[in-house]
């Protein structure tokens, strides 16, 4: 079962282990039966167990075991940031890195692109939305004969073909009769657990004569929860072991109470981790516990700034917040994932986020404090005020950073968009989805912005710049949607408002719009005339400014589709001279790609090869798939070019996978697409279809990373 070599060129995004997995010999064996393809028949497994039971670590530990059996991937989808009903499909569309640009239903689009695919698809966390996870299920499986799933929740989805595997606790051993393992030879238990969670909290501790049978005694108090091991192992850094063990027996319930509690009381395991969960909270300082209420408001995870903004006020300065979250952390009722670089200015290398469970039970205090409304108020400030300066900064040379900051924070994004709908401030509303909407639209996530825009564009928003911006925004989602009629109408209301602002940048940024639309129908004179009559004013470093580039590459592009390489390298020059000037990426990405384009047409396939491959760098920085998937039909034809069609062949599977996951082929435009055929068949002549077809299966195989990779790199040969 291979872990490492091979399989990592495999497509996926299992996260890494942060944590040592500890025990679970059965259950490991079970799953790598029930998810080999070859050996088990049953294509939903569910994992079922209490919260803090373990079940995301035993599933993404039986994952990456199998997933060098699945030649599409293993995607792993996490539900528990989901706050509203009809948003599983799109949270699995998102770990697919399905850059869907139609407009066609979710599951629509998912089951035509899963049809032909051998992937395992693992939906972590479905309790708080099993009908939408069991409604998706019900509709990929006979559609994608080789998709499988596997589940965790604490109750099981209802599906009639779900084979269920109850998830118990770590079997704690009876400490009277057995001596201590030796040191490396540990018997997977709670009791190891406990050793190993100890021993970072407090180096030095080890399992012995001295120590095991007090720490099977902690254990099975908390009746052998990983969690509730895990948060009372955090302890010995300031409580001996006797202590703890005396602390535990005083809070946790008898066995009496269990077996008594009221039927509103759920599960007695479930009370257990409560009541564990709940010790631990007692042992917090006052701020402490403060501060892990209100940290239950963020969606997914959290940096170091958002707390400082989001959780301090009245008892809790913002200075403190850093040492109290640090102390969060030390207790494990936060958990730390360091990342790379500064993301959008925000100064935090760090990233934060809570467990289910321990979330839920600081939901309950901010609920029980009377502060939910206020602090998710607060949350919906910081994350409109983070868009807004994103917006502000995009054609700047934090463009990247922004990018990056988008979608590490993508789900409490989500979160303060549903705040700000749900409040029904009709200006809040418009001023959010109109900042957040066009990040999004720039940052891959095109139905999101669809989905927020439609909603407030649909009330009769006021008149205004943030009017403007999300009728701009609107209509460019659509137009690379390929929705063209969609974009027709949105340009012309967008043009109307615009004009009504007497704003002539905002004027020239509506051009893109209108002239964007007439170009991907193929009406290339009109679309120039558009273009062309957009005046050339400064390039602003704001949201407009990045439009107003659009409107050059818009015309620089429809000088392409006509023949006239010269004008085309002309206008897409001067976007690269704008582009360096003020440090953004992603006008200047499109706009290498266009010069690459002028150098094939005019016979430099040199020059041709370099400025696609500079446009691929650029574009996958910035997480644009369309930008990606065009620049590769371009380098597919300097490589046939430069003599080596079997390259060539590669290039076009690899752009080929991508524009499948758009969903729109080259965006529906009649000669975008004529050209990419053009390509194909020159490619099949030079080489052969015996050779083609050798090539091509080799860049469907591909990963995406391993894909850019591929396309950038100056070796011959796939």
């Amino acid at each position: 079962m291979p872990e490492n070599g091979a399989a990592d060129a495999r497509p996926g995004n299992l996260p890494p282990e942060t944590r040592s997995f500890v025990g679970r010999p059965h259950e490991l064996a079970r799953l790598g039966a029930l998810l080999d393809p070859a050996r088990g028949h049953e294509r939903l497994v569910t994992l079922v167990g209490t919260g803090g039971v373990g079940k995301t670590r035993l599933a993404l530990r039986a994952a990456r075991r199998a997933r060098h059996r699945y030649p599409d991937g293993v995607w792993f989808v996490e539900l528990s940031p989901l706050q509203g009903r009809g948003l599983v499909g799109f949270a699995v569309m998102e770990a697919l890195r399905l850059a869907d640009q139609s407009t066609s239903p979710v599951t629509e689009v998912l089951a035509e692109w899963l049809a032909d695919k051998e992937a395992l698809i693992v939906l972590d966390s479905c309790e708080h939305v099993l009908p939408d996870c069991a409604g998706l299920v019900r509709v990929l499986l006979p559609a994608a004969p080789g998709l499988r799933f596997l589940a965790t929740t604490r109750e099981h989805l209802g599906v009639p073909s779900e084979h269920r595997l109850e998830v118990a606790p770590l079997p704690v051993r009876d400490s009277t009769d057995a001596a201590p393992p030796r040191q490396g030879t540990g018997t997977g238990d709670a009791l190891d657990l406990f050793a190993q969670r100890a021993g970072d909290a407090c180096p030095g501790f080890v399992l012995d004569e001295a120590t095991t049978g007090t720490v099977a005694a902690v254990c099975r108090r908390l009746d052998g929860i990983p969690l509730a091991i895990e948060l009372a192992a955090a302890r010995l850094c300031e409580l001996s072991l006797a202590a703890l063990d005396e602390r535990l027996g005083e809070r946790l319930p008898s066995p009496l109470d269990l077996l008594t509690a009221g039927p509103g009381e759920g599960p007695l395991r479930h009370r257990t981790l409560r009541t564990a969960i709940g010790w631990s909270h007692e042992l917090c300082a006052p701020l402490e516990r403060l501060l892990w209420a209100r940290l239950s408001v963020f969606s997914g995870g959290f940096d170091l700034s958002a707390v400082e903004d989001v959780c301090s006020g009245g008892p809790l300065p913002a200075e403190r917040t850093a040492a109290l979250l640090e102390r969060l952390v030390e207790q494990s009722i936060v958990r730390r994932h360091p990342a790379d670089g500064d993301t959008g200015g925000s100064g935090a290398r760090e990233r934060f986020h809570l467990l289910d469970s321990v979330r839920e039970f600081g939901g309950d205090w901010l609920r029980a404090l009377g502060e939910e409304r206020t602090l998710r108020l607060r949350h919906l400030d910081h994350y409109r005020g983070l868009a807004r300066r994103g917006c502000t900064e995009w054609n700047t040379g934090r463009q990247v950073l922004w990018c990056e900051r988008m979608i590490a924070e993508h789900a409490n994004l989500r979160a303060a968009m549903d705040c700000a709908l749900s409040e029904r401030d009709g200006a809040t509303a418009l001023r959010t989805a109109a900042d957040i909407g066009f990040l999004w639209r720039h940052c891959g996530y095109l139905r999101d912005a669809q989905h927020c825009l439609d909603q407030v564009l649909t009330v009769d928003p006021e008149p205004g710049p943030d009017l403007v911006r999300a009728l701009w925004t609107r209509a460019a989602v659509a137009l690379l949607q390929g929705d063209l009629d969609s974009a027709e109408r949105w340009a012309a209301v967008c043009t109307a408002a615009s004009e009504e602002q007497r704003d002539p940048v905002a004027v020239v940024a509506a051009a893109y719009v209108t002239g964007g639309h007439l170009l991907l129908r193929g009406r290339l004179v009109e679309a120039l005339a558009v273009l062309r009559e957009a005046d050339t004013l400064p390039v602003r470093d704001d949201w407009l400014g990045s439009a107003q580039l659009q409107v050059r590459l818009a015309l620089s592009l429809g000088h392409l589709l006509l023949g006239d390489s010269v004008r085309a390298r002309a206008v897409a020059d001067e976007v690269r001279e704008e582009s360096v000037r003020h440090g953004e990426s992603w006008a200047g990405a499109f706009a290498d790609c266009f010069v690459a384009q002028a150098d094939l047409a005019e016979g430099d396939c040199a020059a041709a090869v370099r400025n696609a491959r500079t446009a691929v760098v650029g574009h996958s920085a910035l997480n644009s798939t369309l930008g990606v998937a065009l620049t590769l039909d371009v380098l597919a034809s300097a490589v046939v070019e430069s003599g080596d069609g079997h390259r060539a062949a590669c290039l076009l599977a690899i752009g080929q996978r991508l524009w499948e996951r758009l969903g729109s082929a080259q965006m529906h435009s009649p000669d975008l697409m004529a050209a990419r055929r053009d390509r194909e068949r020159l490619v099949r002549r030079r080489i052969g279809e015996q050779a083609y077809a050798k090539a091509y299966a080799q860049g469907l195989a591909m990963s995406y990373e391993r894909g850019i990779a591929y396309a950038v790199e100056d070796v011959p040969g796939p």
